[in-house]
């Protein structure tokens, strides 16, 4: 049985990520304002991108996986955009410059 990740836009622009084996009735309910808290709150929703997996726990991984991405790197991947997805990756595993002057009080 195969299991989807999904991606709804809700209408304060904000993205939902969910993940089903029963990808049309979940959206359905979303759209009808019964799928989740979340989006019966900011209706309407669209949906806006999904990706098939073998198994459950493959999609719940992805799906925790988008819920930890900044919002440009979840619109790289709505685009289908894997060189900007790569791009933004790379970023956020770069090493950050310090702030500090170095010197300690004391």
């Amino acid at each position: 049985m195969p299991f989807w990740v999904y991606m709804l836009e809700c209408a304060d622009g904000s993205y939902y990520t969910g993940h089903t084996d029963r990808l049309e009735h979940r959206v359905g309910e979303h759209t009808a304002g019964i799928g989740a808290d979340y989006t019966s709150r900011r209706m309407p929703v669209k949906f806006i991108w999904s990706e098939e997996f073998p198994s459950r726990i493959d999609a719940l991984e992805r799906e925790r996986q988008i819920k930890g991405w900044s919002r440009a790197k979840k619109e790289a991947l709505i685009r289908g955009d894997w060189v900007g997805l790569s791009d933004l990756s790379k970023n956020a595993t770069a090493p950050r410059p310090s702030t500090s002057s170095g010197r300690t009080e004391g």
